[in-house]
Formats: C-alpha cells, sequence, structure tokens
C-alpha cells in the first residue's frame, strides 16, 4: 500500500465508478472536449455509473448525453483503474472503469451536448498519442492503445444482478 494512503476503520474507501466509450470510425476516434477545472481537456465519451442501470445501460446514456450520437456497444473493453489529485482543490480520487468498444450513430441534431461538453472531435491514434497533456485522464491513452493491440471481451462477460434495478431489500448480516 503507498504510504499516503492511511487505512481507516470509520470510513470506507469507494473509488467513482465510470464508464467509457472508444469509437472508431475510418481510422479515427470519437473524443470530447470539455470544460475542466484544469482547462479544456479530451476524454473518451464517459461518466458515471448511475443508480439502478448496468453499465452497458451507463455507457449508451453517457456517450448520448456527450456526443449526441446512439452508441451500440460491440465488446467489453477492459477494466481500468487510476489516481489523481485534483489540481486546484488537492482531492484525492479513483476512478474504476468500464470501458466498452462499438459504434455510433450520426448525432441528433435535435439534441445538445451535456454541460460542460464543448465539441466532438475525431482524432487519428497518432494524433491523440501526440497530447496526452491534453488528456484528462491516462487512460484515454490506456483505452485506446488496449483497443489497437485488440483486446476485446463479450459483453456478457459482465453479470449484472436484477436487485440492480429494484429497490433494495434488507436482510441480516451472517
Amino acid at each position: 500500500m503507498p504510504s499516503d494512503i492511511t487505512p481507516t476503520s470509520k470510513v470506507r474507501w469507494k473509488p467513482n465508478v465510470t464508464v467509457a466509450a472508444l469509437i472508431e470510425r475510418d481510422g479515427r476516434f470519437l473524443l470530447v472536449e470539455e470544460e475542466t477545472s484544469d482547462g479544456l481537456l479530451l476524454n473518451n465519451p464517459a461518466g458515471h455509473l448511475d443508480p439502478g442501470e448496468s453499465p452497458i445501460e451507463g455507457v449508451i446514456r453517457e456517450t448520448l448525453e456527450e456526443t449526441t450520437c446512439a452508441f451500440t456497444p460491440e465488446g467489453f473493453l477492459g477494466l481500468y483503474m487510476s489516481r489523481f489529485r485534483r489540481t486546484r482543490t488537492g482531492e484525492d480520487i479513483t476512478y474504476l472503469r468500464l470501458a466498452f468498444c462499438g459504434s455510433v450513430s450520426e448525432a441528433d441534431t435535435n439534441l445538445q451536448l451535456d454541460e460542460g461538453i464543448v465539441r466532438t472531435v475525431w482524432m487519428t491514434a497518432d494524433e491523440i498519442r501526440a497530447c496526452p497533456e491534453r488528456h484528462r485522464s491516462p487512460l484515454v491513452l490506456e483505452c485506446l492503445e488496449s483497443y489497437l493491440a485488440g483486446q476485446r471481451y463479450p459483453l456478457d462477460i459482465l453479470t449484472v444482478h436484477t436487485s440492480v434495478f429494484a429497490a433494495p431489500s434488507y436482510h441480516r448480516a451472517s
């Protein structure tokens, strides 16, 4: 365990669970340019998993919100974890990212990009590699490299219990 992480019995550490889409079309990859506290940065269409949704539902929703394109997941790219400290606040954050690859429809001109998203941009792998300082997360490049290496898993590798979609039930600990 790193020396700057102190386990405590009173607070349970929980990473932020996010979903992300890696989308390739004609040798270019769809990214979003978004406003952050560190300026305009590039990211995969991605966001937090919401209560009551599966990771697949979450990545479909996030991609639509951030790009106005309907996402069709075709494979599970992998589970990625990263940690960073916010520049302005010093907040220590760990992300657990479930990444999917797939295709998108054309943008729906009747929809608006999610708040904070400035625009969508299609970039080549070399263009993405050339600007790591503009990536919101190191996972932008890591997911890209996994995809280019041919890493794919079937979507049914993920199991979501039906309890996720219902009101929580209460039971006694054994």
